[in-house]
């Protein structure tokens, strides 16, 4: 599609250094979460918005972790949102570059956050600033909402969709996706089973119950749930998944543990929640019938993050993918993102269309040693952002 002058003048208020150098900065502020440390980045997200002119607001949803909200355009008129996350998985070990430096080499940031999610941060906030500088006057509000906690329980996004008068249009999501449209993601859960036994001395081990034995079997009794799933595929998703991620149990070598808990993750479907997933493990543990072994179990959920699907004919699908190929993204079908995003929340609860657009990669660079992003995908994702937003949500000239 050609674009309009004003399109062309919009993009033109799009500064690459400008771009880059908030990207930088936010990756030099680090956000781990555990523990949940997101204050710095988001004071300095909170300050920059409004140096370039957005309404801004914070909000601390617990203590020490506030999320940023800032918008433009009329108040009242909901519009466009842009749903991003200011923490990040800590930096770990393996890197060769300073894991919070915001190094720039070969054309790509690099830092912890770089890919996920702070390129997607940062093209938001200067698309939104572009449009801010532009001779555009938007009908509805643009919209960013950036919150702590996606990578463990959710509890940013849940204070967003708790907060009075919340809503709009229709959402992006600019988690990591090689700047291709996705129109579907899995969902995801935590499972916990507490395994109980009795203790006694490792000399006389029959005069105990050992919980990490009873523990064993409900981990094979998972892997074989895992193996079950392959049976339901789907089109775009593939199968869901159960993953053991965490056994602990025990007190000392010489003493049989009376105690083991499993921590479990699970992949969800469209259609499956977390309770489905507690009720799989709950018929699996009965089935073991470790009461007759002197040994009990609890089960516990312990967050969710829903899945989703949008039709790759909704209006807010085409005017993305259209929006992307026009700032100069390859032409790609929409399609299906096998991790989990704070999406999958407006898609349940808010009833709000989303889709996730952004630069860098999921499987390539998140949660790695050394994670980057090309600073040329960040300036598209910018691009395209900008392009989709008056697209959407009409606009007149000034």
């Amino acid at each position: 599609m050609a674009l309009s002058t004003g399109e062309r003048q919009l993009l033109d208020a799009i500064d690459r250094s400008e771009l880059t150098d908030l990207l930088r900065e936010l990756v030099r502020r680090p956000s781990p979460n555990p523990p949940g440390a997101e204050a710095s980045v988001a004071r300095f997200l909170a300050d920059t918005c409004r140096r370039l002119g957005l309404r801004t607001e914070v909000e601390e949803v617990a203590p020490g972790r506030p999320n940023v909200y800032a918008s433009l355009g009329p108040a009242r008129a909901r519009g466009l949102l842009f749903l991003v996350h200011t923490d990040t998985v800590p930096a770990g070990e393996g890197w060769t570059h300073p894991a919070f430096g915001g190094t720039v080499a070969d054309g790509r940031v690099i830092g912890r956050g770089a890919a996920d999610m702070k390129a997607g941060i940062a093209a938001a906030v200067i698309a939104m600033a572009a449009l801010k500088r532009s001779a555009i006057e938007l009908a509805r509000s643009v919209a960013l909402a950036a919150v702590v906690d996606e990578e463990e329980s959710g509890l940013g996004v849940r204070a967003l969709l708790a907060r009075p008068g919340f809503g709009a249009l229709a959402a992006i999501v600019p988690e990591p996706t090689e700047l291709q449209t996705i129109i579907g993601c899995r969902g995801n859960c935590y499972v916990e089973v507490d395994i109980t036994g009795r203790p006694a001395h490792a000399g006389s081990p029959q005069e105990g119950r050992n919980a990490i034995y009873g523990a064993a079997r409900v981990v094979d009794a998972i892997r074989q749930l895992n193996g079950g799933l392959a049976s339901r595929c789907h089109p775009l998703l593939g199968t869901g998944s159960w993953s053991v991620g965490r056994i602990d149990g025990g007190t000392a070598t010489a003493m049989v543990p009376d105690r083991c808990r499993i921590s479990i993750d699970r992949r969800l479907l469209p259609g499956e929640s977390g309770e489905d997933a507690r009720a799989q493990i709950d018929d699996a543990v009965a089935s073991l019938n470790l009461g007759a072994d002197g040994m009990g179990a609890r089960t516990a959920l312990l967050m969710e993050i829903p899945s989703f699907e949008l039709e790759p004919e909704h209006d807010l699908v085409r005017g993305v993918l259209r929006a992307s190929v026009d700032a100069g993204a390859d032409e790609r079908p929409p399609a299906g993102w096998t991790a989990a995003c704070d999406g999958g929340y407006l898609m349940r609860y808010a009833r709000i269309p989303a889709v996730v657009l952004g630069p860098g990669s999921v499987l390539e660079q998140a949660h790695r040693p050394d994670e980057s992003v090309a600073v040329d995908e960040v300036a598209v994702a910018a691009r395209a952002y900008a392009l989709y937003a008056p697209r959407q949500l009409g606009h007149v000239r000034s």
